[in-house]
């Protein structure tokens, strides 16, 4: 099944992905990689190190001429800033030239260093740090192309920054990509994102982070992806445990989500209408609303993917007030500063596509199979044309 796994440290020489059980065939190019890490780095409050932060691939195996081979795909992003951290981050026998000892609250520090015995907080941050999502990208990426065979295409926009919440009713399609993209903030209310630009610009003049909610929506999801059979097979468990995986993120909902906790049962749920020729891939069956976020026990219901990830104001200040003690001394003190942004909202939101990308693509490919692209796409319209059968037909011996 599709699996993924990085390596690497935010100063270290590169970062590693290999992405496991991508069939043959897929299309991949450089430029498409290169254009998904490129969104990373978009988003006003972003820090300095995104106006010079280059992105070197090297496309290590798995794909040839252009196409994948069916074999693991192993891609390396080089760092550019590495000439500056070779003694630092050197993997050689010898010691660093100052130890960082006063751990940032919110941050992995601590309790990184209390897991693994260490007392010095950048054995942890290198790999805590949020560089590591460039690699998810990729990842993602290749997930993105793969479910594109199947019509199936995600998009994130900025809900929430700080305290400045979009109109949510105002929901972009996959066509106004570039339209949120273009945005400073990537939101699709253009009349909100004025305003969270502002609220950031009051938290850089403190010194201080926001945080927000970004919401990435799925279109043309395949039903059935998932399964009610099995704990950890339900999709919306799987979504939210990529969502959550994220740095910073602490929350998620589908749909609704917590506003159904304070609803009657009469309003919570998503009526059923049934239109054969308008809904041939979900065998004529739709829903109107996406209150369930089109999930229902576990599995697509072939309408629009709607979650929402909540990402927590960064732990790193630019103006270090945070109370924290200095494991060495155990003396009071205020956490050390390593650079960072306002916020990092509108990057996340394209991580977080990633990671439902990636659910997707692991999910589909469950499904449907395929060691060839082509015969992944043969599949799917075979079961497409079979749920427009009749349940008594679809199911006779």
């Amino acid at each position: 099944m599709l699996r993924f796994l990085t390596a690497g440290e935010s100063h270290g020489q590169a970062l590693v992905v290999i992405v496991e059980g991508l069939p043959a065939g897929l299309h991949v190019s450089e430029d498409q990689l290169q254009e998904e890490l490129g969104r990373r780095r978009l988003g006003f409050g972003r820090g300095p190190r995104m106006r010079f932060e280059q992105d070197d691939l090297v496309l290590v195996g798995g794909i040839r001429h252009g196409r994948t081979l069916g074999a693991p795909v192993a891609i390396e992003i080089r760092n550019s800033e590495w000439p500056k951290w070779t003694e630092e981050m050197s993997p050689h026998a010898g010691a660093p030239a100052s130890v960082l000892s006063t751990p940032r609250p919110g941050h992995a520090d601590l309790t990184g260093m209390l897991k693994y015995g260490f007392d010095d907080a950048r054995d942890i941050l290198e790999r805590a740090s949020a560089r590591e999502t460039a690699a998810r990208v990729v990842a993602g990426a290749l997930a993105k192309a793969l479910i594109r065979e199947l019509g199936t295409t995600v998009l994130s926009h900025t809900l929430q920054l700080g305290d400045v919440v979009a109109d949510d009713a105002q929901r972009p399609s996959f066509d106004d990509r570039a339209r949120v993209d273009e945005n400073e903030v990537r939101c699709f209310d253009e009349q909100s994102s004025q305003r969270m630009i502002t609220a950031i610009k009051a938290a850089a003049k403190d010194g201080d982070s926001l945080g927000g909610v970004s919401e990435v929506l799925g279109y043309n999801v395949p039903v059935g992806l998932g399964s009610h059979v099995h704990w950890d097979r339900k999709v919306d468990g799987l979504l939210a445990q990529a969502i959550l995986s994220i740095q910073a993120v602490k929350a998620v909902e589908l749909g609704a989500g917590y506003a159904q906790a304070g609803q009657r049962g009469s309003e919570a749920h998503d009526a059923i209408f049934f239109d054969e020729a308008a809904h041939r891939a979900t065998g004529g069956f739709s829903r109107e609303t996406t209150r369930a976020g089109g999930v229902e026990g576990g599995m697509t219901t072939g309408g629009l993917l709607c979650i929402r990830a909540a990402m927590k104001p960064l732990a790193t200040l630019n103006k270090p007030v945070l109370e924290t003690v200095d494991v060495a001394t155990k003396e009071a003190t205020v956490s050390f500063k390593e650079r960072t942004d306002v916020t990092a909202v509108p990057a996340m939101g394209v991580v977080a596509e990633a990671m439902v990308a990636l659910v997707l693509a692991g999910e589909a490919q469950r499904k449907f199979g395929g060691d060839s692209v082509a015969e992944f796409v043969r599949n799917h319209a075979a079961f497409v044309a079979h749920i427009g059968e009749t349940p008594s037909s679809a199911t006779a011996p």
